[in-house]
Parts: C-alpha cells; structure tokens; sequence
C-alpha cells in the first residue's frame, strides 16, 4: 500500500494522506498535482511526499493525475517549502508560485495544427488538374511538411484542394504538436566568445573554478556598466553547459529587452541547439509561457532567461544561477508569497549545490555588506571592457535657472547645447525622467485646491493626450477641469505643476524640430512589440533622440550614445523611505552608464535641485565604495538593513477607525509573543507613508533584528491565531524593499 501526502490548491497550511490506487502507482510521483476528492468536492492538489503508512484512518484513493507527471521536481519542492516558512506565507500559496497558471491547468495546454507532408509517388499517378497540381508541388517545396495554414495562404487555394490530394493518396493530413515560440519570426545571427581583459578572466576562473569543486558558492560580481559582465555570464554558462548542467539567468522585467535574450541566444540558440534557450516573462501569452515551461522540463531548453518567477523554472542537473543587476527592486514580489527572487536563487544554489553569481553596477547595499563580511566571494570589474573611458558626469544646479515669470526650465543651458552639438555630429542622445504624464499635477493658484484621487492620498497626474487626469495607482481617470473644481473659486486659471515624459517630448520636438524623436513609457508602449521595434529603430539610428522612464535606465549597449541626460535627478530622494538616497545613487549610476559606450567618449548632465546630496555627488565621481561607506554608517546608527533585517505588517480597511484598533491590537499581541527576541526594535503602529490607497486606510507595524530566520518563525505562528475584525486585512512583508 502506497500513501501519497497531498497539498490542496487551498490555504489550509496542512498535508492529507490519500491512497495510490495500483493503477496509478506507476506515475504517482512527488511532485506530480492529482486530483483528490475532499469532502463533498473534487480538488486538485501536488503530491508532496510518499509513505507506506499513515495516522490517518479511512483513507480516500487519489482519482487522477492532472497533466504532465512530475511537474515539480523535489528540489525545487524543498524550496517552495522554505519559501512558505520564511515568508510567513501558507504552503499552499508557496507551492502554487512555483508552477505557472498556463502549466497548472487542467486541461492539456498544448496547440496542435493541421500539416500536410507528401507521401511517396505512385506507380500510376493519376490525373491531376492545375489547381491540384499547384499545391501538390508546394507542399515537395517544402519537406518533410507544411502548416496547412501557411500552405492554403501560399497557394491561394482551399482545403477542399488539399482533402482531394489525401482522397487520391498524394498526401498526409495530420494534427501534431505545434510549439509556440515567441521569437520564431526573429533572425539572430550567431555570436562567438570574445576575448576576456583581465579582471574578466580572473572572475571567470573563479566562478568556473567553483563549479568544477561542486558545492555551489555564491559570487558578487562587482563591475562598472560597460565592464563586461554578460560576457562572464556567457562563458560561465558555457562551462556549465559542458558539465551537463543547465544554467537560470535572471534579469529585472524592465531590462528584459531584445537585446539580452539576443546575447544568449545569438551565443547558443544556433546549431543542433537551437531550442537550448527559454525565455520566461510576463509579456509572453499563456500558450507560449506553457511551451517554454515544457521545453525546460523535458531537457531540451538548457538555458532559462527570465525575471523573478524564472528562478522556479525545472532545470535539473543545474549549474549555475545568475542575477543581473541584482540590487533591482522589481525582483520583489509585492503579492503572497512576498519573495525576493535574488534570495530565493541564493537559497535554490544552496539546495542545488550551484553556483550563484549576483551581478551589478551599484549592488545592493544588502548584498555588498555580505561580500564583505566574506559570506559572499567579491569579484571585481573595475575598468570598462576594451579600455573605454567612462562618462564625463557633469552636476548642474537647477535653483539659478528658476526664472521667477515661468518657473524652472525643463532643460538648462547646457543640456541643451550638448544635444545641439550631438545632433550636429549625428549621434544620439537619451533624454531620462522617471515621471510619465504631462504634469504631475493640477492645481489653482488662487485657492490653492489640487486635484487628487478619491481613492488614494495621491493628486492625478495630468495626461495631455488624452485630456484626462489618472491616478497612477488605482487606475482612477477622470476628465481635465477647465476651471478649479472648488466651488467657492471656479478660477479659470487653474494651471499645470510639475513635468512628465509627455511635455519633456513637446518640448523636445519644439527646440529640436529637425531632430526625430521618440518616447518609451508604459503609455506609448501598447503592444509587446513596441518595445522592440522603437529600441530597433534607435539601433540604426532612425531616431536621434530617445526619451524615457527607468525601463531605458540599464541593460542597453547602443554605441552611438554620447549624451545622457537626466532630467529631475533628486526626484526620489526625498521620499519617506530609508533607501532613497540608495535607490537615486543607483538610478544616477544605471543611467548614465548608457553613454560612451563606443569611440567616443561619453558625456552625463545630472540637473537637480539638491546637486550636493551625497548620492548625487558620489555617483558623480562613479565613487560606489564611498557611498556604501557613508551610507552605512547612517544606516548602522538606525539599524536599518543591512545592519539588521526588517519584517513590516501592513493592516488595511475602509475603516480607518478599526484598522488602527486591530494594529493596536497586534502590536500588544506582538511585544508578548517575541519577548524572547532580544535585539527586537517593534516600531508602530502608525499610517503608512502612503495612508490612503485604493480606498482603503493603511497603518503598518516595523520589527527590525538581527535573526530574520528565528522571527519569521515565530511571526508565522503568531499571526495564524489573528482573528482581526471584519473589513481588515493584514500582510506581512519580510524584507520589504517598498515601505510606501
């Protein structure tokens, strides 16, 4: 007798045992999802382990395997459940991240079209008309078959055509497999191992030399942007590869470009290889995620390129993990289970013994605190690759460019000399604001009302081309007033404040009519294509001047580019959050490495308000140690991460009223439950810096220490006993990079 411990697709934090009926034995494997009755229903569940008896009494038989066996491989399984303990999520919820929703379908996921193939010639061929023999001789043209759909679309003609030729014993008609590829329509031309400088081959060797010694090990791969470090990755994976390994390669969603997945698969996607390449991200569609997930599970696609959800991906035997530009906050998930993917890839080499190497220009300060506390091996890139000079970066202080009729400018003097001079010499220029919309506001200068959303503590940003006012965070739009909404004033002069993307480009095309220009934001970018095609056209220089939010802000290598400018470089770095000055120094830092990356050295204008704020002038000097040193300092004086670790519980409701009692309520529950954690600081509860979002009210709780993995225990069995009033709602966020 064979009992199989099965999770629920339900939150109910607990396994149930059910028997492997003897037809189903074969099959019933861990890590295969089955179907179960439970209770008066049928659901569906993973097997998660297997005994040969149990504490359970009149034990239920399993009904059916769901889909494909095996979907989740054990190691991968251990990790969901490490996933469950240490992010205070149900291990249900942790189970079914690891799994696409194309994949946990019931329903068989795969596309099947109809091919027609040539069968052999006969003896006595009959006769044909032209029509007949048309197809006939379309369908030798392309062997050994063709799509009946692009078939009919060569010829013109229809299936009747196609039907006869099979009556008549011509030809074969038959429905198989068809494999969705999102980059099937793309000619990538293949690409060879360039040659390494030497920090490159020092890194190289001891990513390479790790693996060869097996046990995994974790490596901060420290280089300035330009440095080479994809080319490291490339020939890291390549060892991997010959091992018999296969290799996960993570990058943030907004750097997920044509041109990384090109890289890899320019390297490897070619030859007897072709599938060796599998690409997983949110803009592909349900069909192809699922033919990509399946390829990777069958061994035939070695390599995963994918944002956070890839590092789930059943890679079995892997190698090596690496996480591009891992100080990206978009590798934390803000929906249960709260998981940070660089984490999770330290935890999945642990598991794995492979080797993991974080990479980034201006490493998190998390990340860079291990390094140097030797929990991590530091490698480091100090010099762009073929000796290319980093970009000149120039500070220039906004405030005496403030003319009293008009306010500020959106461009200084400077800047806009240096776009002149660049257009003149014919190359281009990449114009960074990370605001889209016309402007950020409308308000009245006569009564001082400011138009902001019913549903957040937020004002509506302005959208020129569409005049309409939206909320950036609940979706909310409504029409632009012509006059101050406030009775009482109904000025008509109510004006514009603040500057977005979409009044950047107006004003670009007035200064700089000859010039073509184009912008890239989540407002013009429609359809998944539009990304490609506008980073395609700026590649053969079909446009002179790009503008854009932080999805321009990394991972792009355009030669040509000797101009960067930003625009409100300080426009984050006075927000509630003790990471500001963190975030704008990498952002200052990513951006600029965008220029000088070809013959001609790059020049950077930084305009601000603030220009003498320690980020901007560290990231000025390209000084990253410097920065981490003071900005250390400020942290180990709060103890704030990485000096210590941080938990935060957010309570929400439409009640303001109840939703301060019930955290009220918590923070008394919480000081008594972790009395024991000495080194705990609870801090709250108060408002959110955000207190209104969605409609919804928000206070939130802090706990900071030291032993992250002893509190998020005893969190997890503390807040199982929460019994909250009705209408309040609670999370808990274990290392959050967001405390808006």
């Amino acid at each position: 007798m064979v009992i199989a411990q099965v999770t629920l697709e339900m939150a109910l934090r607990k396994e149930y045992d059910y028997l492997v009926p003897p037809e189903l034995a074969a099959t019933a494997s861990v890590g295969t999802r089955v179907k179960v009755p439970f209770g008066h229903r049928q659901v569906v569940g993973c097997i998660t382990g297997l005994a040969d008896q149990s504490t359970q009494t009149a034990l239920k038989s399993i009904l059916k395997i769901v889909g494909t066996p095996k979907l989740v491989t054990a190691k991968v399984l251990a990790l969901s459940r490490w996933l469950g303990e240490y992010y205070c999520c149900a291990p249900e919820l942790a189970l079914k991240s690891v799994l696409p929703q194309s994949v946990r379908r019931e329903q068989d996921g795969w596309r099947e079209r109809l091919y027609v193939m040539v069968l052999p010639a006969h003896e006595s061929p009959p006769k044909l008309t032209a029509r007949q023999q048309e197809v006939l001789l379309a369908v030798q043209a392309h062997p050994p078959q063709v799509a009946m759909q692009e078939l009919l679309r060569l010829t013109g003609a229809t299936a009747s055509v196609v039907r006869r030729l099979k009556e008549l014993g011509l030809v074969e008609i038959a429905a198989k497999k068809d494999e969705r590829d999102p980059y099937a329509r793309e000619t990538i031309l293949p690409s060879h191992p360039l040659p390494l400088h030497g920090a490159q081959e020092q890194a190289l060797a001891a990513v390479r030399g790790a693996m060869d010694a097996g046990g995994g090990g974790v490596f901060l791969l420290h280089g300035v942007t330009g440095s080479g470090k994809t080319e490291v990755y490339l020939q890291a994976i390549a060892h991997a590869l010959s091992r018999g390994q296969g290799a996960i390669v993570l990058v943030p969603e907004i750097s997920l470009t044509p041109q990384t997945v090109e890289r890899f698969k320019s390297r490897f996607g070619h030859g007897p290889q072709q599938t060796l390449v599998a690409v997983l991200h949110s803009h592909l569609s349900e069909g192809e995620r699922h033919d990509e997930w399946h390829k990777i599970r069958e061994g035939r696609a070695r390599i995963v390129i994918g944002a956070r959800s890839a590092i789930f991906a059943p890679v079995e035997p892997l190698g090596l993990v690496v996480v591009d530009e891992e100080h990206e906050t978009s590798y934390k998930q803000e929906e249960s289970p709260r998981y940070h993917a660089r984490d999770v890839a330290v935890m999945r080499g642990r598991l794995e013994g492979a080797v993991v190497v974080l990479g980034s220009a201006t490493p998190s300060l998390e990340s860079y605190h291990n390094a140097q506390r030797g929990k991590y091996t530091l490698l480091e890139l100090p010099v762009r690759a073929d000796d290319k000079k980093l970009p000149v970066v120039r500070v220039v202080d906004m405030r005496p460019e403030n003319y009293k009729d008009k306010g500020p400018p959106i461009f200084s003097q400077r800047l806009k000399e240096g776009i002149l001079q660049r257009l003149d010499r014919r190359e281009q220029v990449i114009i960074f604001l990370n605001r889209r919309g016309y402007a950020t506001s409308l308000q009245c200068p006569k009564c001082g009302h400011v138009c902001g959303c019913p549903n957040c503590s937020l004002s509506l940003t302005y959208h020129r081309h569409e005049g309409r006012l939206r909320c950036h965070l609940c979706g909310h739009a409504e029409p632009a007033p012509r006059v101050c909404p406030n009775q009482a004033c109904a000025s008509p002069a109510i004006r514009f404040a603040g500057v977005g993307t979409e009044r950047v480009e107006e004003t670009l095309r007035q200064l700089f009519p000859r010039a073509t220009v184009s912008r890239m934001d989540s407002d013009t970018l429609r359809r998944k294509e539009d990304y490609r095609r506008i980073l395609g056209d700026f590649r053969t220089g079909k446009i002179d001047i790009l503008l854009g939010t932080q999805m321009i802000a990394k991972g792009l290598h355009f030669p040509n580019v000797t101009l960067v400018g930003i625009v409100h470089a300080d426009m984050a770095l006075h927000l509630p959050d003790f990471r500001a000055g963190e975030r704008t120094f990498q952002l200052l830092t990513q951006v600029a490495g965008r220029a000088g990356r070809g013959d001609v050295e790059g020049e950077v204008v930084v305009q601000s308000f603030t220009p003498h704020h320690p980020a901007i002038q560290f990231a000025r000097r390209h000084d990253y140690e410097g920065f981490y040193e003071a900005e250390l300092e400020f942290r180990s004086q709060l103890r704030y991460p990485p000096a210590a670790r941080v938990a935060l519980i957010t309570f929400k409701g439409r009640n303001e009223d109840a939703v301060a009692f019930a955290a009220q309520h918590v923070k008394r529950e919480l000081e008594t439950a972790l009395s024991t954690i000495g080194d705990l600081i609870l801090a709250g509860p108060a408002p959110a810096p955000l207190p209104r979002a969605e409609s919804l009210y928000r206070y939130q709780i802090m706990l900071r220490t030291a032993a992250m993995a002893r509190l998020s225990t005893r969190l997890a069995a503390v807040v199982a006993g929460w019994k909250l009033p009705e209408g309040v709602a609670w999370a808990v966020d274990i290392d959050p990079v967001n405390l808006m």
